[in-house]
């Protein structure tokens, strides 16, 4: 029986190769000769064989022989090409250049839908960010470099550590998305940053407002989705040199990328290596729990930092199947404000004004590992989505061993570390139901392990696992109206690891004598999590002006540290203690958002009511522990209402003025803070940016001078231990231009930026260092150049 299989298989490949030598095929693209861009939708056709382009130009025919054919190519509003082609075993791919048929580019219709135009028709409330933006805005953060955005602000943690926060809400309430994989780090702890390099980016998608339908639980507040970089173009090779200096912390960068692509497999690799100095703040003295601690020269001392990131990807695609594969990495070591952890610096022995760029301690480092594959396939009126990821996170915080209460001198220097991996997958059929019906179904899960390490406890390890599937239906009523509508269920479970301290306490007994005891921290637990997510929201476009209004319900289950923390942060020098009875957050918001726009003016407002059931925050209570103030993870309802305003026009030809406003209002309406605010809430702010381009100077094309002037308010609505914030403006140049020494180069793009011009001495009430009275980083001059080659 094996035999006859083996032989009827035999002969089947027999035919199959003999089939084979006789039958080849055309490979090619299509571009515009006159822009060399891919002409998508092109009809190639010859005999009785016939395609389309797909949208970078590509086309295959398949099953010809060996002889020569006549390929018609055809677009509209481009002048019909005829190509000769003789086929046979040493064919290569062909290119097409078609010629822009200039007496119709008056009635040229544009068949597909631009992305200006997908994001108008979506119910969703997000803003695209551009790699433009990226590149004119670009600070020592991502996030801060998102920072312009209206609605979206950063906690920063030094010059080169921020996360993101949207509109008022962050940590793990804002999910940051990286080829389709969350990122997931150890951004629980108000000092820890996000470890992602900032070159190399495309394109950004801000999503404000619950968007926990499609991305999960921890995307209550919002999702900055980092998406994938488009394919190079067929047959090319191009990279780009970024160098960036500056003045107030001394920086030094450096990050380089290159991509190529042949006819289906493409690559693409980046290196950067930032050095940076202590950042300099304009005040000489920091008072501390009443202590006073004068700065060397401005610096705000041991805020130095290094950071090396590479990444490689390789990748495949065809008229049918995309995929690609990413492997990348971040390492960081940061130094932290020495006087800010704690009071054991006023009898270090460390010189921390020795010198400016040294790390001492305390300090961090942190190694983020990551693989990802997004692989696309179209079969018929089904495009299967497939995410796959691995993350290694290994974070490591250093500081003098120094003992505390019952803990001896500790045996080094290593109090914290984490190490967790993270599994992911994601998995989505977006499908035409019917001609009206754009639906897509999904299923998210995601595995993770934190093991901790160092002397000093805080959270326990543990295990989370989440799975999640949705469903969402986007109906389009006419070419005008859209309704989206959709519906998920994630159930979650975590599981705790008992601990216990490696030193003994003492404990008074009842009857007078004293015990020697291990405390535990930490107990095995297993808590399980599961609710109902829901979205509906509507879009309609009427001439110049576009409506939306989304409204949706969204959960996230509690966090290992808010419900097993039990131990000393001296980072913040206060007791941290989790709530095993926490229940998940239920998230109820109204989004709505008008947009108004002309050729030479725009308007728009997007203002938003939300409320939370069971709202979980860290609660300072009044009991101590070995002199430090016990911190309770607890909940209540809050109540908070807000939203953005934003406007744009062109004065005159090369006059552009923009302006936007942003506000939150938040509420607790139950529990121990009732009537106070959340923490890190964001006071009202406005930033209005006057952008003006001169004609060419000598070698310098296009150069454009951008001011911009942000106005805060003071924020007095606080929650109690937290303090009021005086208000501030600031004043922002910048020089854009393009370089173009010799005739036959490439444009060498430069950036000229001098932030807080008058060294105004400000606080931001987002930012990590505020809580001991730490400003904003002073005055400082940057000079970027990105040379392409």
């Amino acid at each position: 029986m094996l035999q006859k299989i083996f032989s009827v298989w035999l002969w089947f490949s027999l035919c199959t190769v003999a089939f084979a030598q006789n039958t080849f095929q055309i490979h090619g693209t299509v571009l515009n000769a006159n822009t060399l861009q891919p002409v998508e939708g092109a009809s190639v056709s010859c005999e009785n064989l016939f395609t389309i382009t797909s949208s970078s130009g590509q086309f295959t025919l398949n099953n010809v022989e060996n002889r020569s054919y006549n390929l018609k190519v055809s677009s509209m509003g481009f002048a019909n090409q005829v190509v000769a082609v003789q086929v046979d075993a040493d064919l290569k791919d062909i290119v097409v250049y078609l010629e822009e048929f200039a007496t119709n580019l008056r009635e040229i219709q544009v068949l597909g839908k631009s992305k200006k135009r997908e994001l108008m028709e979506s119910p969703v409330v997000s803003y695209s960010v551009s790699e433009t933006f990226l590149e004119e805005n670009r600070e020592n953060s991502l996030m801060q470099t998102l920072s312009k955005i209206p609605g979206v602000s950063t906690i920063s943690i030094g010059s080169g550590q921020s996360k993101p926060v949207i509109r008022g809400l962050g940590f793990n309430r804002v999910s940051v998305v990286q080829n389709g994989i969350k990122h997931e780090a150890q951004q629980w702890g108000n000092d820890h940053g996000l470890e992602i390099d900032q070159y190399g980016i495309e394109n950004i998608q801000i999503i404000k407002g619950p968007a926990s339908l499609v991305y999960g639980s921890d995307a209550i507040a919002g999702v900055v989705d980092i998406q994938p970089n488009a394919i190079p173009s067929l047959h090319s090779f191009q990279g780009e040199v970024n160098l960036l200096g500056e003045t107030n912390n001394d920086l030094l960068g450096v990050s380089a990328g290159i991509q190529a692509r042949n006819h289906q497999w493409f690559y693409r690799a980046r290196l950067t290596y930032r050095d940076y100095a202590d950042y300099k703040v304009p005040t000489v003295q920091i008072s501390y729990e009443n202590y006073i601690f004068n700065l060397h020269d401005n610096n705000l001392r041991n805020t130095a930092g290094r950071e090396a990131n590479g990444s490689f990807s390789f990748g495949y695609v065809t008229d049918h199947l995309q995929s690609e594969t990413t492997f990348s990495n971040v390492n960081a070591k940061n130094g932290f404000f020495a006087n800010a952890h704690g009071l054991e610096v006023r009898t270090s022995d460390i010189d921390y004004d020795s010198s400016n760029r040294d790390i001492d301690l305390p300090y961090h480092k942190v190694n983020h590992f990551k693989i990802t594959n997004n692989t696309t396939v179209k079969a018929g009126d089904h495009t299967f989505l497939l995410d796959i990821g691995y993350q290694n996170n290994h974070r490591e915080e250093h500081s003098e061993a120094v003992p505390h209460g019952y803990m001896p001198t500790p045996p080094n220097t290593k109090e914290r570390a984490f190490n967790k991996n993270t599994y992911a997958l994601n998995v989505k059929d977006a499908f035409t139901f019917s001609d009206s019906h754009d639906v897509v179904l999904g299923v998210n899960m995601e595995y993770q392990h934190n093991s901790i390490g160092g002397w000093g406890f805080l959270i326990p390890e543990y295990n989370r696992f989440t799975v999640g599937a949705f469903a969402f239906d986007t109906f389009e009523v006419n070419s005008n109206l859209h309704i989206l509508a959709g519906l998920r269920y994630d159930y979650g479970l975590v599981n705790t690891k008992a601990y216990y301290d490696w030193f003994p306490s003492t404990i008074n007994n009842a009857d007078g004598s004293t015990s020697y005891v291990y405390l535990q921290r930490a107990q095995d637990k297993s808590l399980n999590f599961g609710s109902i997510s829901a979205s509906t929201g509507l879009s309609y476009i009427l001439n110049n002006t576009t409506f939306k209004i989304n409204i949706g319900k969204s959960f996230r289950m509690p966090l290992a540290n808010e419900l097993a923390s039990d131990g000393v942060n001296y980072h913040m020098y206060r007791y941290e203690k989790g709530n095993l009875d926490l229940n998940p957050e239920s998230s109820y918001q109204l989004d709505l958002d008008i947009d108004h726009s002309t050729p030479v003016f725009s308007i728009g407002m997007s203002p938003f009511i939300n409320m939370f059931d069971n709202f979980i925050y860290l609660n300072p209570t009044s009991d101590y522990y070995e002199t430090l103030q016990i911190y309770e993870y607890t909940q209540s309802k809050v109540f908070r209402i807000g939203g953005e305003l934003r406007a744009s026009t062109t004065v005159i030809k090369n006059l552009q003025l923009d302006a936007s406003a942003e506000y939150v209002y938040s509420m607790q309406t139950s529990g121990p803070k009732e009537g106070f605010t959340i923490p890190f809430s964001p006071p009202l702010s406005g930033l209005f940016s006057a952008r003006y381009q001169f004609k060419d100077v000598i070698f310098l094309k296009m150069p454009q001078l951008i001011a911009d002037y942000r106005i805060t308010a003071s924020q007095d609505e606080i929650v109690p231990p937290e303090e009021t914030t005086p208000g501030y403006q600031l004043f922002n140049l910048s020089l854009l231009a393009e370089l173009k020494p010799f005739k036959n180069s490439l444009p060498v793009e430069m950036r000229v930026k001098l932030n807080n011009v008058f060294n105004t001495k400000y606080f931001d009430h987002t930012s990590f260092y505020r809580l001991i009275d730490v400003p904003e980083a002073g005055r400082n001059l940057s000079v970027s150049l990105t040379i392409p080659f």
